[in-house]
């Protein structure tokens, strides 16, 4: 398996807050990322027809396989192990329902986090984790 590619929305800040999450509690190293708007994420995107602009959901692509919404943010904690696969429990509960919820944060994202002008610029310790 290739290692999981996380495209995110790079100038939500909730978002951003997810990135550094999910790479503090990446123990195994398995993550990249790419924001949506970046060069890689527009051609990630247009590679899998999904929307190149009015951004949503962030994606997880795993061996060629796209999930979207409740079902990305679900798998992701799959991988980080421990404690967070205890969010598994929420694969029972009916995907519409679950994406119904992902859907109203989605939507208020901004107005509850804010947003950026720009993308984030990772650190040099975590550059390598970025596919720009």
């Amino acid at each position: 398996m290739r290692n999981p590619i996380v495209l995110f929305d790079g100038i939500c800040n909730l978002c951003e807050g997810s990135v550094k999450f999910l790479i503090r509690n990446d123990k195994k190293d398995v993550f990249r990322f790419a924001s949506l708007q970046s060069e890689t994420g527009q051609k990630l995107l247009k590679k899998f027809h999904l929307p190149t602009q009015n951004y949503d959901s962030f994606v997880l692509i795993i061996d060629e396989k796209i999930y979207l919404r409740s079902s990305a943010a679900l798998k992701v904690c799959s991988f980080l192990g421990g404690f967070w696969r205890l969010w598994g429990v929420f694969w029972l509960l009916p995907k519409p329902l679950r994406d119904a919820v992902y859907d109203f944060v989605a939507r208020n994202r901004y107005k509850w986090f804010g947003k950026k002008n720009e993308c984030m610029l990772p650190t040099t310790e975590i550059r390598k984790k970025f596919l720009e």
